[in-house]
C-alpha cells in the first residue's frame, strides 16, 4: 500500500496556489481526458491570451472563476507511482482565513507560496503561524513566478534569506525552499533548465520522498471514545480512532477520567476480529469486564495525559463577532462537547512581528494566548504531545457557528489541586429545616419595566406566607459586590455570572432567591441557568414595552442614552435579547402592582410547593 501524504497549499492572495496544483496534476497526466478537454475549452474563454489556466482545475465555484481567486477549500486526491496524496488548496484572502485554518487542521505538510515579484506578505506570516498552530511540522516554501523576475538567482537568494528569518522567528522545523513557476511549470514536476543555478530538485520529487512519520512525538496508546456499540446483549464495544500507539488483545487499558482499569477482550476492525491495531485505525474494543465508558471518555495505555478544567491555549478567532472575555461557548475537544468560557485574553499576537499586545477583545483572524475554563474536568493534553486531545474548536451557543480554533499549551494545574468537599449538612437538610423548596426567581427586562418593584412586592407577600427569601437587586449589587464592574459587554457577562453563583449559594442555604437584573443577553441567562441548575431556575420575563419604560423613567436615563450621553444603554445603544420561552411572562403596564403579584403567586404556587 502506497504511503499517504496530506498537504495544504497556502500563502497570500494571487501567489499562485491553485495554478501550482493544477499544473502539477496536468503535467503528471493525472486528469481524465474529459477534464483536460474541459480545461482547455474553459481556458480559451476566460484566460489571458488563450493559455491554459491551470487554476480552473481547483477553483470550482462560480464566484472563484469570476474573481480569479480561491474562496473555499478545494480537496484533490491523486496518486503517482511513488505515493498517494490528498491536497487542500486554500484561499489567500484574509477574509477567508477561517477556510484556510480548516484546511490546515488536517495536513501533515504545508506548501506556502511566495510571489517572487512581491516578496513575503502579511498573509504569508499569518498562514505560516496558523500552520504552526495546527501542528504542521514540515514546510515547503515555493518561491513562485520566477519567470516574472527572469529567473534571477539574486531575487531568489534574497527571498531565501527572508524566508529563513521568518522560519526562525516562528520556530518552524524541516523547511525546504524551492524556486518555481507554476504557470510555466519550472521545478513543479521536473527540474527546470531555466534555473541551472538551483540544484535542489523539483517540488513533486520532494513531496514523493519526504518522510513525515518521524515527526510524531506521541507515545503510548490513546483512543477517544466516539460511540458505544451494543448490537446485542452479549457485546458492548467502544468505538473510535486510535490516535497514537497500538493496542493488543489482552492488554490492560485505563479509562479516563474515571481511572478504572480493564483488559482488552477483543478488537474489531469493521466486521473482522484482529489481534492488534495501531494509530490511525478505527476500531471497536470490547473489555473483559463491565465498567462505565461513554462518548468523551478516553482509553489509554502506557502514557500520561492531563485531567483538568482550566488550560492555557493559543486561539485563532474566526467569528465576525469579536471575542469577549467571560462569554460562554461550547468547546469540542477530542470527542467531548462541553460548555467553556474564555476567562482571560493574556495577550494578542501581532501577525508580522510576533509582538505580544495587551487586549480585551479579539477580532476576526486575530491570534491570541488565552486562559479557558471548562464546566468540568475532562481529559486533555498539550497539543505537542497528543494532537487529538490538544486541539479544539469553540462554537457559539446561540448561532451554532464555529467561533475559534485553538491548541492547548498546557493545563493550569491549580484546577487539579481543587477538590469539591461534600458537607454533612446538605441543601436538602437546610431546605427541610426551613420547610420550603429553594428556587431562584430570575426577573429580566428593560430598565423601567418594573422588575425591582415587582420583585420587592412579591418578596413581601412570600415573607408574609412564611417563606425565607433574599432579594438581589441590580443597583444594590453593583454598589457592593460588583462595584469594580462597568457596563461593557465583558463586565455585564461577569456581573451576571457572579449573581448566579451567589444565588446558587443562597439556594444551597435553603433560601428562595429573587434576582432583579436587566440581564439582556440570552447566553448569559442560559449560563446563569446552568450555574443555578435547571430544577432551581425560574425565569420571569417582565415584558413591559420600551415606550412605557421611557414614560416611567424619572431619572431621564433613556433621554440621555438617546443623546449619546450614556453608552451601552440596553434598549437604545445596546441590544436586549428577549427570552423566547420564559417560565413566566408579565407586562406590568397591564396590571396594578397588587394584580401582578397575585398573578405571580398563582403561577408560582406549584413550583414553590
Amino acid at each position: 500500500m502506497k504511503r499517504l501524504l496530506k498537504f495544504i497549499t497556502c500563502g497570500s492572495v494571487d501567489d499562485g496556489k491553485s495554478t501550482l496544483i493544477g499544473h502539477m496534476l496536468y503535467d503528471a497526466k493525472l486528469l481524465f481526458a474529459d477534464q483536460e478537454r474541459a480545461l482547455e475549452l474553459d481556458s480559451k474563454v476566460g484566460s489571458r491570451e488563450g493559455e491554459i489556466d491551470y487554476s480552473l482545475l481547483l477553483d470550482g465555484l462560480m464566484a472563484e472563476r469570476e474573481q480569479g481567486i480561491t474562496i473555499d477549500v478545494a480537496y484533490r486526491y491523486f496518486t503517482t507511482d511513488n505515493r498517494s496524496f490528498i491536497v487542500a488548496d486554500t484561499p489567500g484572502h484574509e477574509e477567508y482565513t477561517r477556510n484556510m485554518a480548516v484546511g490546515a487542521s488536517f495536513a501533515e505538510l504545508a506548501v506556502i507560496l511566495v510571489d517572487a515579484s512581491r516578496g513575503i506578505q502579511v498573509q504569508t506570516w499569518r498562514h505560516a503561524r496558523i500552520c504552526k498552530l495546527m501542528g504542521i511540522r514540515y514546510f515547503v516554501f515555493a518561491v513562485n513566478k520566477m519567470d516574472l523576475v527572469d529567473y534571477d538567482k539574486e531575487v531568489f537568494d534574497k527571498l531565501n534569506r527572508e524566508i529563513r528569518r521568518l522560519a526562525a522567528d516562528l520556530e518552524l522545523d524541516n523547511i525546504k525552499i524551492i524556486p518555481v513557476s507554476a504557470t510555466v511549470g519550472d521545478n513543479v514536476n521536473h527540474v527546470s533548465s531555466n534555473m541551472g543555478w538551483y540544484t535542489g530538485g523539483a517540488l513533486l520529487d520532494y513531496l514523493e520522498s519526504v518522510d513525515v512519520t518521524e515527526s510524531a512525538a506521541e507515545e503510548g496508546f490513546v483512543m477517544p471514545v466516539q460511540r458505544v456499540c451494543r448490537p446485542n446483549l452479549d457485546y458492548r464495544g467502544f468505538q473510535g480512532q486510535i490516535e497514537s500507539g497500538e493496542i493488543h488483545t489482552g492488554d490492560e487499558i485505563k479509562v479516563l477520567p474515571s481511572g478504572e482499569k480493564a483488559g482488552v477482550r477483543s478488537i474489531y476492525m469493521t466486521d473482522r476480529e484482529v489481534e492488534s491495531a495501531s494509530a490511525g485505525q478505527p476500531v471497536s474494543i470490547q473489555l473483559d469486564r463491565e465498567i462505565d465508558v461513554s462518548r468523551g471518555c478516553v482509553l489509554v495505555n502506557g502514557t500520561d495525559v492531563e485531567i483538568s478544567r482550566l488550560f492555557r491555549a493559543t486561539l485563532l478567532w474566526m467569528d465576525d463577532e469579536p471575542l469577549v472575555q467571560g462569554k460562554s461557548y461550547l468547546a469540542m475537544i477530542g470527542t467531548k462537547e462541553i460548555p467553556a468560557t474564555v476567562q482571560s485574553i493574556k495577550y494578542k499576537i501581532e501577525i508580522n512581528t510576533g509582538e505580544h499586545i495587551k487586549a480585551s477583545k479579539l477580532r476576526k483572524n486575530e491570534l491570541a494566548e488565552c486562559e479557558i475554563a471548562l464546566s468540568e474536568n475532562i481529559v486533555l493534553d498539550r497539543f505537542d504531545k497528543h494532537r487529538a486531545l490538544g486541539e479544539f474548536i469553540l462554537v457559539d451557543r446561540i448561532s451554532n457557528m464555529t467561533s475559534a480554533c485553538g491548541t492547548i499549551l498546557h493545563s493550569l494545574r491549580r484546577s487539579g489541586n481543587l477538590t469539591w468537599h461534600e458537607m454533612d449538612i446538605t441543601r436538602e437538610i437546610r431546605a427541610g429545616q426551613l420547610g420550603q423548596n429553594p428556587k431562584t426567581l430570575w426577573f429580566t427586562g428593560l430598565s423601567g419595566s418594573g422588575k425591582s418593584t415587582l420583585a420587592n412586592a412579591l418578596e413581601k407577600v412570600l415573607s408574609i406566607n412564611g417563606k425565607h427569601t433574599m432579594l438581589l437587586d441590580g443597583d444594590n449589587i453593583r454598589m457592593g459586590l460588583n462595584n469594580n464592574l462597568g457596563f461593557e459587554e465583558a463586565d455585564r457577562i461577569e456581573n451576571i455570572r457572579r449573581i448566579a453563583e451567589v444565588a446558587k449559594l443562597m439556594n444551597d442555604a435553603g433560601l428562595i432567591v429573587l434576582t432583579s437584573f436587566i440581564s439582556p443577553f440570552k447566553a448569559d441567562r442560559e449560563r446563569a441557568r446552568g450555574i443555578i441548575g435547571e430544577e432551581s431556575y425560574i425565569e420571569i420575563y417582565v415584558s413591559t414595552p420600551i415606550e412605557e419604560c421611557e414614560k416611567r423613567d424619572v431619572k431621564g436615563l433613556y433621554e440621555k442614552a438617546r443623546r449619546g450621553e450614556i453608552p451601552n444603554f440596553t434598549g437604545i445603544s445596546s441590544p436586549y435579547e428577549a427570552p423566547e420561552h420564559p417560565t413566566i411572562e408579565i407586562d406590568t403596564s397591564k396590571y396594578s402592582i397588587e394584580e401582578a403579584v397575585e398573578y405571580l403567586m398563582e403561577e408560582l404556587k406549584d413550583m414553590l410547593a
